[in-house]
């Protein structure tokens, strides 16, 4: 698939993506760090590191908005400079977001942009509310899930708030690292079920 839009989120084995109370200063609420212990290996040449390199070697980034403010705005730059799209409800009079970000209000339309700006390259997707909204309107072609052998018990879910409708998915893609496994996911398109 070329240039597919892909989810990378770490979660734990009860579907959450960062423990209770996160906020500015807590951004991955309590016990939430624990989700990344994985990426002490990102320097290493074993599967953590392959997934690592792989989602730096991305072309553009979307964003939710609670994510992009929680991470400090990412001083304007993700990784190398490329193209970062918030996909946000609204967008207020002069706020205008740092480097190389901007502010999007349709998904659609957002992964349009960001399709375009990443080339020929993947386009890597951050936050809950991002993926989600991406996911409902068919966005989202893969999703790279780094599934640490932890129950959070409580936190920010991945998956809340999608709808009834449920998405079929395919395994494309299996690395076990050290303490964390990663799936990697194409999303089947209903027309394919047909």
């Amino acid at each position: 698939m070329n240039n597919p839009i892909r989810l990378y989120m770490s979660m734990s084995l009860d579907g959450y993506i960062a423990g209770p109370d996160d906020r500015p200063g807590q951004e991955l609420g309590r016990d939430g760090g624990r989700l990344f212990n994985w990426l002490d290996d990102r320097e290493s040449d074993g599967p953590s590191g392959q997934v690592f390199r792989e989602a730096m070697a991305t072309g553009a980034v979307i964003s939710g908005r609670r994510t992009f403010e929680l991470a400090g705005r990412w001083q304007g730059d993700h990784h190398d400079g490329v193209p970062i799209f918030v996909l946000t409800h609204q967008v207020d009079a002069g706020d205008l977001p740092p480097g190389h970000a901007r502010f999007v209000t349709d998904p659609e339309e957002c992964a349009r942009q960001a399709r375009a700006a990443a080339g020929n390259r993947p386009v890597m997707v951050h936050g809950a509310g991002a993926a989600q909204a991406l996911l409902r309107c068919g966005q989202v072609d893969e999703m790279e899930i780094h599934l640490v052998p932890v129950l959070l018990g409580d936190g920010r879910r991945l998956f809340d708030h999608l709808g009834s409708d449920h998405i079929e998915l395919d395994l494309v893609r299996r690395l076990a690292g050290r303490d964390v496994t990663h799936l990697r996911y194409r999303v089947r398109r209903p027309e394919e079920d047909a």
